[in-house]
């Protein structure tokens, strides 16, 4: 079996909740080739290689980050930093300024729906904070993948993060699941 893992991350938080999947996937399934890839890096010969498509990403503006939303998300960090003179609460991930997962699914190839896939999202818990996998998720069926389970989200103390104490372990026992 064959996982690929593509994820988009601005400050580390998708990146850690992509890994922890892979980790649970490696648990469930310990002959399982996993592979956990930047969305930069997931070019067509990886992810049509896929028994299993996991997407994920950051939630921007209630909904899947854009180029604008990752530009936006990026000033207010460095301006914050600014403003208080010292250096960022939470470095930005290398690359984030880079093509998101929004460019990424322009370039996806369509599957005969022989392709199991899952979509999940890293996300504030506040009230309208909506989020990212409902998309992912619509995305993926548009494309063709049978998704093999509903759109999942992993809470974020803060906008940028840190992630919750608890969802690294749930979005392994996530992983488990799907593997």
């Amino acid at each position: 079996m064959h996982v690929v893992i593509v994820y988009e991350s601005l400050f580390g938080n998708t990146r850690q909740v992509a890994e922890a999947i892979g980790a649970g996937v490696r648990e469930a399934r310990p002959d399982a080739e996993v592979d956990c890839v930047r969305v930069d890096k997931a070019d067509r010969e990886r992810v049509g290689s896929a028994d299993l498509l996991i997407v994920g990403g950051p939630t921007h503006m209630r909904g899947m980050p854009s180029g604008l939303s990752r530009k936006i998300g990026l000033q207010s960090e460095k301006k914050q930093a600014e403003d208080e003179s010292e250096r960022p609460r939470h470095e930005a991930e290398e690359d984030a300024e880079g093509p998101g997962l929004r460019d990424w699914f322009h370039e996806l190839l369509q599957t005969r729906g022989d392709v199991r896939a899952a979509a999940f999202d890293t996300r504030g818990d506040f009230r309208f904070a909506g989020g990212a996998a409902p998309a992912i998720a619509r995305r993926l069926r548009v494309h063709g993948y049978r998704l093999v389970a509903e759109p999942e989200g992993f809470i974020t103390e803060d906008a940028e993060g840190p992630l919750r104490e608890g969802e690294l372990d749930r979005a392994k026992a996530w992983g488990t699941a799907l593997g």
